[in-house]
Order: structure tokens, then sequence, then C-alpha cells
């Protein structure tokens, strides 16, 4: 019989790092079975007690915490060890480390990566601009863009484009039907940041077939069409290399590796402008 583990996530906020880091973790070890207990806002002793009173109850669990208050950390290490429970803190070390590195104090207020600051406010700005001119939409001011990207249907253009939306990054994503649906400005300005997005044309058959699917559509058209598919992906290269736009494959990336590599060239370019 297959252990299940218990995971007890315990943030002092969201728990967005924390469960970013798990997923990091977990994705290490195959056949790692377990149950998810997410605590966020966990700010005081009598909070802790409880979430140590149920993961007592339970058979192997596992405590892992972001907690920037050191007495209220220290008292769930302690608390945990009294009661033989594994507990990890994933960033007190790190704190540690950084604070004698830099030669500063933490200043260990919760929820600091989410003060209401310029950078804040910059990456909101960058969710609208990003939302309002997906798909094709506003193409009129598409030099504003940081990245722009271009790709057939169903290449991860609007995930990619939300994902760098959320890392601070102005992004448009463009559909690719011929070079007509390429506008003039970006033929031209060769300073801003185009990236063309492709994908093995088995795949995009896939995915298109599951799309149509999902819309109860059965009637065969070009779109789900092999052999049109091919003639598309490789005619959306052909106008990629021709204005010299980088290419990347994604069809073995997530959106999170697309991104990375999207951002990757977005800093060369900026490098080299």
């Amino acid at each position: 019989m297959k252990t299940i583990h218990q995971i007890y996530l315990v943030s002092d906020s969201t728990g967005e790092t924390l469960d970013r880091i798990f997923m990091a973790l977990k994705a290490q070890f195959e056949d790692f079975e377990y149950n998810i207990h997410q605590f966020s806002f966990t700010r005081t002793e009598n909070q802790i007690s409880n979430i140590l009173n149920d993961a007592k109850k339970k058979k192997d669990s596992i405590i892992l915490y972001t907690i920037v208050d050191n007495n209220l950390s220290e008292f769930l290490s302690k608390e945990s060890s009294k009661k033989k429970i594994p507990c990890f803190g994933v960033l007190n070390d790190l704190l540690l480390d950084f604070s004698k590195l830099l030669n500063k104090e933490a200043t260990h207020i919760p929820s600091g990566q989410h003060t209401l600051n310029e950078e804040y406010y910059e990456r909101i700005e960058a969710i609208q601009f990003t939302m309002s001119h997906d798909d094709g939409n506003l193409l009129g001011d598409i030099e504003k863009s940081d990245i722009i990207l271009l790709g057939v249907s169903r290449t991860s253009k609007t995930p990619t484009s939300i994902y760098l939306a959320n890392r601070g990054y102005k992004t448009s994503n463009i559909p690719m039907i011929n070079d007509r649906s390429v506008p003039e400005s970006l033929k031209k300005n060769s300073s801003l940041c185009v990236v063309g997005l492709t994908t093995e044309p088995k795949r995009l058959f896939d995915l298109r077939k599951n799309r149509m699917n999902s819309l109860k559509e059965t009637e065969s058209t070009e779109y789900t069409n092999l052999e049109k598919i091919i003639k598309e992906v490789e005619e959306a290269k052909k106008i990629f290399k021709k204005f010299k736009w980088p290419i990347i494959d994604v069809s073995r990336k997530s959106v999170e590796e697309t991104a990375a590599s999207v951002i990757k060239i977005y800093e060369i370019n900026k490098k080299n402008a």
C-alpha cells in the first residue's frame, strides 16, 4: 500500500510563494502521493497550534512554511518538533544568509512582496494592456508593447502573454494566418521584440481537434486538416525567418518555460537596442 503524505503549507501571506516552491519540489520525486492542506495568513500562535493538532491526528504529515516573523517561526518549529512532525522553513536560512550578505536586517513583514508600490502598479498596467491586446486587438498602438508574440492558432500565445503580463511585461499577441496578417509596423520596426511561436503539426492537430470536440463541433474543417496545418506551420516559420524574428518551439514546453525563453530574448533585444 502506497504512503500518502499529508502536506501542510503554512504561510503568513497568500501562500503563493510556498505553493510554487512545493510544486517545484514535488516534481523531483516520482510516485509521490500526497494531499494538500493550505493555510494562508497564519499570524498567531493559536492558529499554528490548531494546524499542528490537525496534522498530529493524520499519518505521515509534513509541514512546509513561509513565516517571516522570527518568534512565530520559532514557535512553529519547536511545537512541531515536540509533536514529532517533520517541519521545514522555506525562507528562514535564505533570509538569514541574505541579511549577512547585504549587511542589512530583514523587515520580517508578512506580504512584503505584495506592497502597493510602483512596481505593483506597473504589473497591473501590464496585465490590463495585455488583456486588451489579445488575439490581434488594438494593433494601432502595438509599438507600446514590450513583447509581441506571433503564431498560428493554438500555439499558447494567450496563456504565455498572460504569464508574461503577470511578470510585468506589456505583451501583445497576433494570430498568424498569412503574410498579410502581420502589421506593417512590425515589418518596418526592427527594434521591437517580436517572437514567433511554433509547434509540431501533429501536436497542433491534436490540440485543435480537442478544442473542436470541446465546442461539440464534429464537422471536418481546414482548421483540423493535418495537411493544411503542416503548410500553415511552415508558412509561419518562413515569415519569422524572413523578418529575422526568433522562433520558439512550444511543442514540449510548459507556458512557464516558453515565457522564460521569451524573457531571455527580450533582455538580449533590450541590451542590443
